[in-house]
């Protein structure tokens, strides 16, 4: 049975809007939460990394020169360490892998500082949200090096420690933390210098390196040809009390399909009826004509069951990132545009007219 997302205490000052937005029939399921924390940026606002943000090649080589306000700057010894938002790829309780932000300390060893932070008892210990861990064992010593878009992770022995059943969310997790850096393509492990072609304890496959392209909680939809078919990753909803979170699954379509059209038509289609993942958009959302993408911007034509918000005139900002997180995983797709019946002059739910949206620049970034 599909699952909606409702909001139950009104965003906005319409209290009908619990009626009007989400709920969708009298036989569906409901869930009632609070819309998820996430920055989308709309056109003409730049996502990019600050300068010094930004890894470079050969930067891991340079982990340990100290930075500013670090020991040994002399009168700037004691400023207070800046901290950056880095995305860490944790696990759920219900074993998914979910992108949280969190604010770490400001370092030039990036891709280094990541992985720490996926230790069990490291440093992430006191920034995880209730209901999550760390996916890497504890004790594990970590370093990393950059080499013309791979990132080799080398951990020590402590590494092999890990439940068998957790192997695929933990290269999932190492993955897709590593590659949200730009400069970073797929990821190769070592363990104590040595490279490894597959996991140690049920030996999944590594090979020349592993990238966001081989999926992350990926879901067994019937689809057996791997040959004839591809991957699209969708992002749905998922919840902990009252709070909510986006969780990317990747799902397998057909090779001949358009990618975008079929990423956008699967994620209608809404999650598995074997999870507990939700979705916002309601029953009847469809796209009137197939999608046109120019210069980056993908723009979509739906019908009028898109609006769920402002008594049935606007589109809800959840649905809106859900868009721009699923379909800027495609190569190429920098920004999404909406329509509906081909007007795009269309409210979302803050009653300001809808621009192309950019990925979101923080994802989770709520503490519960």
């Amino acid at each position: 049975m599909r699952k909606m997302f409702r909001r139950g205490v009104p965003v906005l000052v319409l209290s009908t809007l619990v009626a009007t937005g989400c709920s969708f029939g009298g036989n569906e399921a409901t869930t009632e939460m609070d819309a998820p924390p996430v920055s989308y940026v709309d056109e003409g606002e730049s996502l990019d990394l600050d300068e010094e943000e930004v890894v470079s090649e050969g930067e891991e080589q340079e982990a340990e020169a100290p930075e500013k306000g670090e020991e040994g700057e002399g009168e700037d010894a004691e400023a207070v360490v800046e901290d950056v938002q880095r995305e860490l790829y944790l696990i759920d309780e219900n074993g998914l892998v979910v992108p949280q932000t969190l604010s770490l300390p400001k370092t030039e060893s990036v891709l280094k500082q990541s992985l720490q932070y996926l230790v069990e008892g490291g440093p992430v210990t006191e920034l995880l949200p209730n209901g999550f861990k760390a996916v890497i064992p504890a004790g594990t010593e970590v370093d990393v090096h950059l080499n013309d878009g791979v990132a080799i992770a080398d951990f020590s022995n402590e590494f092999k420690e890990y439940d068998p059943s957790e192997e695929q969310q933990i290269l999932q997790a190492i993955t897709w933390t590593l590659t949200q850096f730009d400069t970073v393509e797929k990821v190769k492990l070592r363990i104590n210098g040595y490279d490894q072609e597959m996991m140690p304890q049920n030996g999944t496959p590594i090979g020349d390196g592993v990238s966001r392209a081989n999926g992350i909680n990926l879901e067994s939809n019937g689809v057996v040809d791997m040959v004839n078919s591809k991957s699209v990753t969708l992002y749905f909803l998922d919840q902990k009390g009252e709070n909510t979170y986006y969780v990317p699954v990747t799902r397998r379509v057909g090779m001949e399909e358009d990618s975008v059209k079929v990423a956008v038509e699967e994620l209608l289609q809404g999650p598995s009826f074997k999870s507990n993942l939700l979705t916002d958009f309601r029953n009847g959302v469809q796209l009137l004509s197939d999608p046109i993408y120019e210069n980056g911007v993908v723009t979509l034509n739906f019908n009028e069951s898109l609006l769920s918000q402002l008594d049935a005139k606007a589109v809800s900002d959840t649905a809106l990132n859900m868009l721009a997180l699923t379909l800027t995983e495609q190569e190429g797709v920098e920004q999404v545009a909406v329509q509906v019946n081909g007007e795009a002059n269309i409210l979302h739910e803050s009653g300001q007219m809808t621009q192309p949206v950019s990925r979101p620049e923080l994802v989770n970034t709520g503490s519960f």
